[in-house]
């Protein structure tokens, strides 16, 4: 056992035990039908920010523009994030900037991946960090802490107490850039400022989107923002230092190469499929192929592999157009080294009224998926989704602002979720009714 998994789904708020009471979906499971929430219908927020049901609340912690203790300002595209306690009472939430050249990064200065050209100005991508009294959620200090990357898009937390941030990104460095970007890099929690921005390349260079870790054997799971992405899973050559190096493989599965159900139906709701892995070489991949070749390989396709989270013994992730209906999956993986990994679809959405692109995910303590929408269409209306141990879909927020959610995660008591408004960059705290854990 690598560390004791349910010390770390408790300290992180990630338990699923509703899942694990109910067992596998059924085929025959109401998946796909819109559930009244568990917390009532929505009310309009009067500041026109994000609608809530009954009994709940938001606080701002941080929002652009506003200074960072270390310099400079909170920069915008707030993506990804991630709640740690930091002991002393105190948590931290390391939190995603989906940058890219030319956008602001908010005066990043100090040790960076890149910079822009030949000049001392890193890249706008990175990382920032909230350390908040856990009692109050009053806010001590906010600070940089991780510069010079591109377009930091969702990641994943740690039994070690660290926050991986991912690049979804695969620039060439071209005079206008100094590096090749797509990669891992590991910014600790309490780390004080600026981590040492080491990409971690061993984890392969691809459109990186988030990560999770299974507690009992350090392996890191990785999704791939592409419509033919792969799903991967890197098992470090030592658990817990990912420095070090490691094999970076990708799934397959048995009789299923192509699991968006677009064309014809590959996957249905509850169908358990067994799973292996191949390993993959040249991960740092020049001509950004990993996933054309692990394919060609036998590698199960997915439909943009997005927000990916651990629970108890099993992990989920979603596939944003993936589906009948191209509104979005959610898929379970459950690792199992003595009788084979099992993959299932857990839920596919019927039409966007239910479900719409569903991008980060987390587990919530209480027993559901918390999913973050990502749709930009013609009117753009995004919700924060539950689905309930029987895969059923309701609205737990709606967005009233032109743009998206991101980065829902819980307080390890579970009393708070914190989530991030992509742009303006705002860090909502939400309180309420939440079950008790």
């Amino acid at each position: 056992m690598y560390t004791d998994r349910r010390k770390f789904i408790a300290g992180t708020g990630a338990a699923f035990g509703g899942l694990l009471l109910g067992g596998c979906v059924s085929a025959s499971a109401p998946l796909g039908v819109a559930g009244a929430s568990r917390f009532g219908a929505l009310q309009p927020d009067p500041a026109g920010v994000l609608d809530l049901p009954s009994g709940f609340s938001y606080r701002i912690l941080s929002r652009l523009g506003d200074a960072l203790d270390d310099g400079g300002s909170v920069p915008d595209k707030a993506d990804g994030m991630g709640c740690f306690d930091i002991g002393n009472g105190k948590l931290a939430l390391v939190r995603n900037h989906e940058l890219s050249p030319p956008d602001d990064g908010g005066g990043a200065t100090g040790p960076a991946y890149d910079t822009v050209a030949r000049s001392l100005i890193p890249l706008p991508g990175g990382t920032t960090t909230i350390v908040i009294d856990a009692a109050t959620l009053a806010v001590e200090r906010q600070y940089r802490s991780l510069a010079g990357t591109i377009r930091n898009c969702a990641g994943g937390i740690t039994p070690w107490n660290s926050w991986l941030t991912c690049e979804e990104n695969t620039s060439r460095a071209d005079g206008r850039i100094n590096k090749d970007h797509g990669y891992v890099f590991e910014v600790p929690a309490d780390a004080p400022g600026q981590t040492n921005p080491a990409p971690l390349k061993a984890m392969g260079r691809f459109v990186h989107e988030a990560a999770c870790v299974d507690p009992a054997t350090g392996i890191v799971y990785m999704t791939e923002d592409r419509g033919d992405s792969l799903l991967y899973r890197f098992i470090p050559t030592r658990p817990g230092q990912l420095a070090h190096g490691g094999t970076l493989q990708a799934l397959v599965l048995d009789g299923v190469t192509d699991t968006s159900n677009h064309e014809s139906i590959a996957m249905q709701a509850g169908q358990a499929v067994r799973g292996s892995w191949i390993t993959l070489e040249d991960v740092e991949s020049p001509e950004d192929d990993l996933r054309t070749r692990g394919a060609a390989r036998g590698a199960a396709r997915f439909s943009r592999g997005e927000g990916i989270w651990m629970g108890d013994g099993e992990m989920f992730f979603t596939a944003t157009s993936g589906g009948a209906a191209r509104e979005g999956q959610i898929f379970r993986l459950r690792p199992d080294a003595a009788s084979g990994d099992m993959l299932d679809l857990f839920y596919e959405s019927p039409a966007g009224s239910e479900y719409s692109f569903g991008d980060n995910i987390c587990v919530a303590p209480y027993g559901d998926l918390v999913v973050c929408e990502d749709q930009y269409g013609e009117t753009v209306d995004n919700y924060l989704r539950g689905i309930t141990p029987a895969g059923e879909a309701y609205p737990l927020g709606r967005l009233r602002l032109q743009t998206e959610t991101a980065g829902a995660c819980f307080s390890p008591d579970g009393r708070t979720m914190f989530l991030n408004i992509y742009h303006p960059t705002m860090t909502l705290a939400i309180t309420g009714p939440w079950p008790k854990i």
